[in-house]
């Protein structure tokens, strides 16, 4: 896929006086920085009977009561072909019940949504559950800033794990530094401050900070608490400032009026930094648990500031471990006397000081715009995964995105003027493990997919050098093909496995009817020719499978050779066979246990029963397809290929890992193929939800491929992605994009159907 080039965020922004607008405002500038050639903007929510000075950066704003204006900039998205959008939802900001009129505007996206949760509710009222879990289903992830929220996700609204990501409020990228400049400069110099700063609202706890400053004056009479913010705009439009002059009434009557200072201000970026560095101690006595996220604490420890405060759900986390102090809710007594400790201890303070702006490093804007980037490169390939798995009534012109680009730059390496290595260390080619005919047959099908419709062909030198490493392997005296050769080029056995075998006559078949040069499709068609009756003795039901795939496109160019006939019915037969002596109603498979390569057996039924009419084989392949299929899916719904810790269990459901992704290409090819067969688009849902499994919709969440160099790891171990990257991988992932892009140019009407055949399709 191309880079992203264009981002828009909706949400609050600066001027607006809110911490919704702060946090937008801060995500595009880094988000703006984080790359060149990123072109970001605003989509601005503006509050009822509301006025803003925009900046540049807001290309638009909607009126939140107006549901017309919703519309408008969903065309105004879709119009600028912006890459990815990024929501930022907070009950209060969209209009309608419970911020309802927000589904009019991301139902009509085309491009993928992820969407940032600022709060998510452990107990919503049945409107607030309905809008966000349409919110959530909407956007192809969701961002949350505590594990609370990914929790409360997974539990209260049944969010896939795999949905979710967490990542932790940005901070500014300051240098550590003593409060005493900032004192001196502000106006505090001597004196001991504890600060709090935010729009001001009875949810914020000040009353009880009030009320604990007489204790603390007591053992620090230096002290001197700074109320930095203005009042809430909802609440001065409510009731005016009778909030703030209660607070102040109360500091009056505890005798504290010179140790408590309100600054009714809204300050700019620098000067909150200044205010923020002039403290001893950072307080948020907040008085709602469920305070999913505090932009006033993260930047707080982001400056390394000591910070005391009750333990709603984002202090909990940032400040465990000793990296602040927790205290109950609403105790002046408790917070009072942490806060005093905190200020006679200079040893302790300057330890919690340098905690926490080492581990801050990592909430950096710069970081969190890093790990944002990721997540909507992420999003942009599921989304692209979705759109392509709809029915084919999809207007093409809103629903067929690019495909991801094919890159076979790692291929490529893994070559050398023998034929391609089949193991990598890391991404370096392993000499020590040489060659192998499996291997190079699979490379001689991915070039002749790369003969499809808007592919680049490999170069000529190439597929001759893999036609010949398969010339070279069969040895006439065993009538057999080879399957190991060492760096040397001296063969280690005279008769490879049968699976090899069978699997070589498969890419032997597609040349005879696909390569690009008419003389190597001669030769390949000799060669299967001479080397086919072979096949007849095999045992392996694989290697019946590969055969009868070789057989598919052979057949399709020598529909005279009878003998050729005559074994496409007796291996299908063999197939069938084996499959009515092992059915039962709960195993639907051909072998009392699950391997490798499993979806080829029914794929080679169903391509063999739609090319000689039979139906019966077409359904078998179908209904044991359905049921391997079952058995492949997670209960989160993505795939789970056959683990081979499971190889040689019997008639028991497949182990997890280590998942490989022969098994993905397996599944893909087979899917296509039934769709093919009975026509439901179904089908094809399931094979670009397969197709996900390379990108990172697995178990792990971890993308199997480098989409800039067409690498492929080896595969999913139970704690981690395997880094080597082998022939049989890179192959299985470049063969499954081969088929998902032409199945793109099918959705797109940019090719027929018929034309869709990639790896024996």
């Amino acid at each position: 896929m191309t880079p992203l080039r264009r981002i828009a965020v909706i949400g609050n922004s600066l001027p607006r006086r809110c911490g919704i607008a702060t946090f937008t405002t801060d995500l595009r500038q880094a988000i703006s920085t984080s790359r060149h050639n990123i072109d970001t903007c605003i989509v601005a929510m503006t509050d009822h009977g509301q006025a803003y000075e925009y900046p540049a950066a807001v290309a638009l704003q909607i009126k939140d009561g107006n549901i017309d204006e919703y519309k408008r900039a969903a065309d105004f998205l879709n119009a600028g072909r912006f890459d990815a959008v990024c929501l930022q939802h907070e009950f209060g900001i969209f209009g309608g019940e419970a911020g309802a009129h927000i589904l009019a505007l991301l139902s009509r996206l085309t491009m993928p949504v992820v969407t940032t949760l600022h709060t998510v509710l452990a107990e919503p009222t049945a409107v607030q559950r309905a809008v966000l879990e349409r919110i959530v289903e909407a956007s192809s992830k969701v961002v949350v800033m505590a594990k609370k929220g990914r929790e409360l996700l997974r539990s209260v609204y049944q969010v896939p794990d795999d949905k979710i990501e967490v990542i932790a409020h940005g901070i500014p990228d300051v240098a550590f530094v003593g409060p005493d400049a900032a004192k001196a400069k502000l106006g505090f110099g001597g004196r001991s401050v504890i600060l709090t700063f935010g729009l001001l609202s009875p949810n914020k706890g000040i009353e009880v900070m009030i009320d604990a400053m007489p204790s603390i004056l007591k053992r620090r009479a230096d002290a001197v608490y700074v109320v930095l913010g203005a009042t809430h705009p909802n609440l001065v439009r409510e009731q005016g400032e009778a909030y703030r002059e209660s607070l102040m009434a109360r500091v009056r009557a505890l005798g504290v009026e010179d140790h408590v200072v309100f600054l009714d201000q809204f300050v700019d970026h620098a000067r909150l930094l200044e205010f923020i560095s002039m403290c001893d101690v950072y307080v948020t006595p907040y008085l709602n648990e469920a305070q999913m996220t505090s932009g006033t604490l993260a930047y707080s420890f982001g400056l390394g500031k000591p910070v005391v405060s009750t333990p709603y759900w984002h202090a909990r986390e940032l400040l465990a471990d000793g990296r602040g102090v927790l205290v109950p809710f609403g105790d002046a007594a408790a917070i009072g006397g942490e806060i005093a400790e905190l200020l006679t201890d200079d040893v302790r303070r300057q330890g919690m000081c340098q905690r926490a702006y080492a581990v801050s490093r990592t909430m950096t804007w710069a970081r969190t715009a890093d790990r944002y980037m990721s997540v909507f490169e992420n999003a942009r390939q599921g989304h692209w995964l979705k759109v392509i798995a709809r029915s084919d009534n999809v207007s093409p012109e809103l629903h067929s995105p690019a495909a991801p680009d094919m890159q076979i730059g790692h291929f490529l390496s893994m070559c050398d003027d023998t034929g391609l290595f089949q193991h990598a260390v890391h991404s370096v080619p392993d000499r020590a493990h040489g060659y192998c005919v499996d291997d190079n047959a699979r490379a001689l099908l991915l070039a002749c997919a790369l003969n499809n419709p808007g592919e680049q062909r490999l170069s000529e030198v190439l597929t001759a050098r893999f036609a010949a490493f398969v010339q070279h392997a069969w040895n006439p005296d065993t009538r057999r093909f080879r399957n190991f050769m060492g760096f040397n080029r001296a063969w280690l056995e005279d008769t490879g496995s049968e699976d090899s075998h069978a699997r070589t006559l498969w890419a032997l078949g597609e040349c005879a009817r696909r390569d690009a040069s008419p003389s190597r499709r001669r030769w390949a068609a000799c060669l299967f020719a001479e080397a086919l009756p072979t096949a007849e003795a095999f045992r392996s039901p694989r290697a019946w499978a590969f055969t009868l795939l070789g057989l598919s496109a052979y057949c399709a160019v020598a529909p005279d050779h009878l003998h050729a006939q005559d074994v496409r019915h007796f291996l299908a037969d063999r197939l069938m066979s084996a499959l009515a002596a092992v059915e039962t109603p709960h195993w639907v498979w051909f072998e009392e246990g699950l391997s490798y390569d499993n979806a080829r057996l029914s794929q080679a039924l169903m391509l063999t029963g739609m090319a000689t009419q039979k139906p019966a084989y077409v359904e078998a392949g179908l209904r044991s397809l359905h049921w391997l299929m079952r058995q492949q899916t997670a209960p989160a719904g993505h795939f789970r290929p056959v683990g081979t810790a499971g190889f040689g269990d019997k008639r028991k459901h497949p182990r997890a890992f280590d998942q490989q992704p022969v098994e993905a290409t397996a599944a893909i090819a087979a899917c296509l193929t039934a769709w093919r067969a009975d026509g439901d688009a179904e089908w094809k849902a399931i094979a670009t939800r397969v197709f996900g499994w390379f990108l990172g919709s697995n178990d792990l969440s971890v993308a199997l491929v480098d989409p800039h160099t067409g690498s492929c790891r080896d595969g999913l171990h139970p704690d981690r992605a395997n880094e080597n990257r082998g022939g049989e991988s890179v192959l299985s992932y470049l063969l499954s994009l081969a088929e998902i892009r032409q199945l793109a140019r099918v959705n797109a009407g940019l090719t027929k159907p018929a034309a869709l055949r990639a790896v024996g399709a």
